[in-house]
């Protein structure tokens, strides 16, 4: 491996931050919420908060957790590194087997500590790189960020209806935005289940897909820094995918959400949460390849060789 060539940990680090932020946000709204005002939870109190916040971990921070374990890998160059970093993506896909992240009951089950434990082996070798070898060289500014943050600028706005259930508040209660989204109000359910509130209070699918992209954006500064072209290419993929899984999860709950259920659109945007053989997912295939062929440009590094900063 080139000393000159490992990838800096700014952006897995604030990816990693952002996501403990949001789990405190969970633990604090499942344990103050009766679970009548939730989504198919039942427990009450800090229990019910840390139920919830470890399923969070399973969907969708393990999704996000394999690509932070293989950059601290990388950056720490040891085999028992990139040992530990494919024991932890074994256990964190764990949360596509079927069943495992069950919509229809969302409190933790001891399936859900696989991805849980996939996760913290992540975190830990993410820790072992930041002490061993230094948080390392940011990648400079360049013009491919300002499209960055304008995605990620219109995400949130997109995501501010879910951003208020997670911290336990309806945004249509709020002078102005109340104008602009539903929330409260009581709609039809599109699942087949009674009349709910068209955003209900917790966790959304539509802001864990909100969570992917966000992670995607700010990753994909890193693949340019791999010290391998195989290296940066698989980790190239693998970031377009997790964004146009996270864009699709997001338009589709933010659509019939907001568009269907109050009336303006008739036409429902299918489930894509599980990946199955279906032409919404044939879809976020070729979203996922177009995003790399466009966004990605493996290069090879023009730093001098030298010990990490």
């Amino acid at each position: 491996m080139k000393q000159g060539r490992r990838p800096g940990l700014t952006e897995a680090l604030g990816v990693w931050s952002f996501f403990v932020l949001v789990a405190i946000a969970i633990v604090v709204t499942y344990a103050r919420i009766p679970p009548e005002e939730l989504y198919h939870t039942s427990g009450r109190g800090l229990e019910a908060g840390a139920s919830r916040a470890l399923v969070f971990v399973g969907f969708p921070f393990a999704l996000v957790a394999i690509a932070l374990a293989w950059i601290a890998a990388v950056r720490i160059g040891a085999r028992t590194a990139a040992g530990a970093a494919v024991l932890a993506t074994i256990l964190c896909i764990t949360v596509a087997f079927p069943g495992v992240v069950d919509q229809d009951d969302l409190d933790a089950r001891p399936v859900n500590a696989l991805a849980g434990v996939g996760a913290l082996l992540a975190l830990a070798l993410l820790a072992v790189a930041w002490v061993r070898e230094g948080k390392g060289e940011a990648v400079p500014f360049g013009r491919a960020d300002y499209v960055r943050i304008a995605v990620a600028v219109l995400l949130l706005l997109v995501a501010i209806p879910w951003i208020g259930a997670e911290l336990g508040f309806y945004v249509s209660d709020a002078p102005v935005l109340g104008r602009i989204f539903i929330a409260e109000e009581i709609k039809p359910s599109l699942g087949g289940e009674p009349s709910l509130h068209a955003v209900h209070l917790g966790e959304h699918h539509g802001f864990d897909g909100v969570l992917l992209a966000l992670s995607a954006l700010a990753l994909t500064r890193v693949p340019a820094r791999m010290p391998t072209r195989r290296g940066a290419t698989a980790l190239a993929l693998y970031l377009s995918l997790m964004l146009a899984y996270g864009l699709s999860l997001a338009l589709q709950d933010g659509w019939n959400e907001q568009l269907v259920k109050r009336g303006t659109i008739d036409a429902r945007v299918p489930s894509v949460i599980r990946p199955v053989a279906s032409p919404a997912w044939a879809g976020i295939l070729v979203g996922a390849l177009t995003i790399y062929l466009l966004f990605f440009r493996v290069v090879e590094s023009k730093r001098p060789e030298g010990v990490i900063r």
